[in-house]
């Protein structure tokens, strides 16, 4: 029987690391494809701080308190690395960290404007996906010169948000770029219909978003590139998956349906 795994600050502190790994991959990725970009990540205090460019959602810091209450002098540290670079201070900041961290955030003028969920999913309780078969779409791990490829296949799958598009391929490319990452391609009838990708660190298996062509939805791609991620992260010795999603959104509700349940919710902070 697999030992239980709580919903503690263990576990933040291994869900959180991996995430903050997978984006200083990302940001690592980011400065080598562009370096006009000044994409960097340093580490304060236990923390990580991204920076991928001023309006990127991924500048911010990941960890904080969590793995060591940072001093005032650590923290304006932090701060001006945002703000050398022309970017605004957020702070993803897990309820399992140091308690303190509140009140300094408060006092130096930050405020709370978003929340996000943090899914996980112990591998030993869950051998594959939930649900109806996956028909005959088949998924592969993509190759090294498939990396364009994954990169717009992927942002086809948001290709109904005419805004995202260009953000979702430049993403995308970034992605397939960074080491760490495991990119998935779901074919069915000879079409590459789908893509999703994993990050792997310290046996935490990070699912980033999938997504299926719109005129290929419904044919059972979205479970069998989760299935063949499960199997992927199994195989390479992980033992906990983990997602994110906003609050009551349909990313959550898929996640739960899979077996994930929500360990906890962060808060992001901004420096008013």
């Amino acid at each position: 029987m697999a030992p239980e795994i709580l919903a503690d600050r263990s576990l933040s502190c291994r869900l959180e690391r991996a995430e903050g790994l997978t984006n200083a991959d990302f940001a690592e990725a980011r400065a080598r494809l562009t370096p006009e970009s000044g994409a960097k990540w340093i580490s304060v205090a236990g923390a990580f701080a991204m920076f991928d460019g001023v309006d990127s959602p991924w500048t911010q810091t990941f960890g904080l308190g969590l793995f060591q209450m940072p001093t005032a002098a650590e923290l304006t540290v932090i701060e001006d690395f945002f703000r050398e670079r022309g970017a605004r201070v957020f702070h993803e900041v897990s309820p399992l960290a140091d308690k303190a961290i509140l009140a300094m955030l408060g006092e130096r003028g930050y405020r709370p404007f978003e929340l996000s969920n943090v899914m996980f999913l112990p591998l030993g309780a869950q051998g594959s996906a939930r649900g109806e078969s996956a028909s005959s779409v088949s998924v592969r791990v993509a190759g090294e010169e498939e990396g364009e490829i994954w990169a717009r296949t992927s942002a086809e799958g948001w290709s109904e948000y005419a805004e995202f598009a260009h953000l979702m391929l430049e993403m995308g490319r970034v992605v397939a770029s960074a080491k760490g990452n495991t990119l998935f391609l779901a074919e069915l009838d000879g079409h590459v219909i789908g893509a999703g990708g994993l990050s792997v660190h310290e046996g935490v298996a990070l699912f980033a978003g999938a997504s299926t062509i719109p005129a290929w939805r419904r044919r059972g791609a979205q479970r069998a590139l989760l299935e063949a991620r499960f199997q992927y992260a199994r195989h390479a010795g992980c033992d906990l998956a983990m997602m994110g999603a906003e609050p009551g959104s349909s990313s959550q509700r898929n996640a739960e349906r899979q077996g994930f349940p929500i360990a906890y919710t962060r808060t992001k902070w901004t420096l008013a």
